[in-house]
């Protein structure tokens, strides 16, 4: 039985628009969300700061940590966690040009007083994890934004939320591309460099995205190792990609079996989830899905998960070190594969 614990976010289970077409499902309540997150099997929520409290910009402080405490009620009521908040500086009309990064000092200050209101939103929800999607800060026009003032703005914005709760971890959640094409922070090592300039390091660190690594032609176990021996890997979003396209959120081993593999081991095999991590999906249903089956590739990702889990504990290390010892790559290679397939 896998020990795992599994979160994903009501954005999910949508509604199927997309960049290149209308909504073909009907919007399910939040509440029915959360009671069938339950039901398959979910222990954590993830949420942007405005699936908790919408609307926040027209309500007061006060107001925003009211709306929140009843947002904690349904969890406790069907006994599920809050995993994150991520303030959504990419939505708003102020956050055009960049949140933290914006040449606008107007729209810097709005993006620190909707981050610090995603820590108030998180605090009431119960936990202390706050990630920062980092989508609009770049540039689409190259010599529009100084990239070392850009680096010094983002270094602003997160010490804005380190230094308005002492105790509140940053997730820093890169993507090379999409929304924009030139990321002031685009892959894991860039977030652990980031995190050195911060206010408070130690409270700083990274979430990978399966196809967010795929997008920056990388291999996500790898980055992910990365992150581990950095000890900075403090959530991942498991999906797959096909190739570097659009950002896809795939189900979890939908195109590469074998990548999700050793994304499965190298967390398994190197204590993640030992510190309270989730295991983080983020998967799209696909626009062909009628709206009774459309949690179908979360619990697909959910079992592919814990069979791949299954592969690792019986993947056989004395087999692997006697073919790596006589560096014959080509039949471990083939050994792998093999077991993947049941045939070994």
């Amino acid at each position: 039985m896998s020990k795992f614990r599994f979160s994903v976010g009501p954005w999910n289970v949508h509604e199927g628009e997309d960049a290149f077409g209308p909504a073909v499902r009907k919007s399910i309540p939040f509440e029915d969300k959360v009671k069938k997150f339950k039901e398959i099997g979910i222990s954590a929520v993830q949420f942007h700061d405005d699936d908790a409290v919408p609307d926040m910009n027209n309500l007061s402080e006060d107001q925003i940590k009211s709306r929140a405490k009843d947002v904690k009620s349904l969890l406790d009521e069907y006994g599920l966690e809050a995993e994150f908040v991520a303030p959504r500086l990419w939505m708003d009309p102020h956050t055009s040009d960049g949140g933290f990064t914006s040449n606008s000092k107007e729209d810097r200050d709005f993006a620190f007083w909707r981050a610090q209101r995603s820590v108030d939103i998180a605090r009431t929800l119960g936990c202390d994890r706050i990630v920062l999607w980092l989508a609009r800060e770049g540039t689409l026009c190259q010599e529009s934004k100084d990239p070392v003032v850009g680096m010094e703005r983002l270094v602003a914005g997160i010490d804005s939320i380190l230094n308005y709760d002492p105790t509140i971890r940053v997730l820093i959640e890169p993507k090379p591309n999409e929304p924009i094409d030139r990321s002031f922070c685009p892959t894991i090592g860039h977030v652990i460099a980031l995190a050195r300039l911060t206010a408070a390091p130690d409270r700083v660190g990274g979430l990978i995205e399966s196809a967010h690594a795929i997008l920056a032609g990388l291999d996500p176990a790898v980055e992910m190792g990365f992150a581990l021996a950095n000890k900075k890997l403090w959530g991942v979003h498991l999906n797959d990609q096909n190739g570097m396209r659009y950002d896809q959120d795939k189900s979890f081993g939908a195109e590469n079996l074998r990548q999700a593999f050793n994304q499965v081991m190298v967390l398994k095999n190197h204590g993640y989830g030992h510190n309270g991590e989730y295991i983080g999906l983020d998967v799209k249903t696909m626009r062909t899905q009628k709206i009774e089956v459309c949690y179908k590739h979360i619990e697909n990702s959910m079992a592919v998960f814990k069979l791949l889990e299954k592969k690792v504990e019986t993947f056989d290390i004395a087999k692997r070190d006697k073919l790596i010892k006589a560096r014959d790559y080509e039949a471990l290679d083939y050994y792998t594969i093999s077991h993947l397939l049941g045939v070994e």
